[in-house]
């Protein structure tokens, strides 16, 4: 089954974590779909991904703008896969349909630590993706900012 790991965000903010783990993707050669939970968030992602360094940016569309298989970083709010990808980032609240994620490498699932709706999603989608078979992992910010698998 696909791997899941669930992001608990505490120190830092999803925009200071999500650009580098998304680096990371396209560094093993992977592609990835962002799927926030609104449309709003799907644009504040957009910007974020060009302006978060000031050196480079993350190649990157979001969802119906131009042909999704050229892009190897696809933002979208709709539960899809458009541009092929192996690594699904859900943000904001934004869960996967678990039974459809089997064509995935990887769920990255972000939770913000500080916020308590956020936590009970989590928890719930937690459950879910453990009862549809997937081999989940739990990954906790340390004071030094690094992420560590409980």
């Amino acid at each position: 089954m696909t791997e899941t790991l669930f992001y608990h965000l505490e120190r830092r903010s999803l925009d200071e974590v999500l650009p580098g783990l998304v680096e990371r993707t396209l560094e093993r050669g992977w592609r990835a779909v962002i799927r926030a939970e609104s449309s709003e968030r799907a644009d504040a992602v957009d910007t974020l991904l060009w302006t978060y360094n000031e050196q480079t940016f993350l190649p990157h569309a979001q969802s119906g703008d131009g042909n999704p298989k050229r892009q190897p970083v696809l933002i979208t709010v709709e539960d899809e896969n458009p541009n092929d990808a192996n690594v699904l980032f859900c943000i904001g609240g934004a869960v996967p349909t678990w039974s459809a994620v089997g064509d995935l490498t990887r769920v990255i699932l972000m939770f913000d630590g500080r916020d308590e709706d956020a936590l009970a999603s989590a928890r719930t989608a937690w459950k879910d993706a453990k009862a549809a078979g997937h081999d989940v992992t739990y990954w906790k910010e340390t004071p030094t900012g690094r992420f560590e698998k409980q």
